[in-house]
């Protein structure tokens, strides 16, 4: 029986290391108290929401040929509202401006609200291999939620970048009540 035990856990785990190779991983998320999942449907639903790309994301490849193909993979990507992810900035600008910001190789002490409002960003150095991305849901000047997200991708067509952005739109465009909506009027 102690056999069998070690023999299917050494299975299991080698049926996983696979899965392990080329998922991404994804850092700890943050929601501002007037995040609501609710709201990001009610904007994105139907309608086109824009993305803005900044730094480098595959140093050597030509960022207009970076933000072509990532484009398909954030669509294909996406999260549950029938959005259509665009590079394009709305004209005229809406009121509220939802948009999602992907910084990619931030410097460490990058602050979301300051990206937001436009402020001028900071980058370090690209690890080759590495793709590295800093997400950022912005309404007006003021963020909503971040994230980042690294995983291994030789290109924007790599697999592994669209997989990266299957887990991080699951955590930066959280669908769950936020915890704040469960606390009583009188601590808000």
């Amino acid at each position: 029986m102690r056999l069998f035990r070690k023999i299917t856990t050494g299975l299991a785990g080698l049926i996983a290391l696979p899965a392990l190779a080329v998922a991404a991983t994804v850092g700890g998320a943050y929601y501002a108290p007037q995040y609501d999942y609710r709201e990001f449907w009610a904007a994105t639903d139907g309608k086109p929401f824009q993305v803005v790309l900044a730094g480098d994301a595959f140093p050597g490849v030509d960022p207009a040929t970076v933000a072509r193909d990532l484009l398909p993979a954030m669509q294909a990507a996406k999260p549950r509202p029938a959005l259509t992810f665009t590079y394009d900035k709305p004209s005229p600008a809406p009121s509220p401006d939802y948009r999602l910001v992907l910084v990619f190789n931030p410097a460490l002490n990058l602050n979301a609200d300051p990206v937001c409002a436009g402020d001028p960003m900071r980058f370090r150095p690209n690890k080759p291999g590495v793709f590295y991305v800093y997400a950022i849901y912005c309404r007006n000047d003021r963020m909503l939620s971040y994230t980042t997200a690294w995983t291994t991708a030789s290109g924007p067509t790599d697999p592994r970048v669209e997989q990266l952005f299957r887990e991080l739109f699951l955590v930066v465009f959280k669908d769950g009540p936020s915890r704040w909506a469960e606390l009583d009027d009188r601590f808000i």
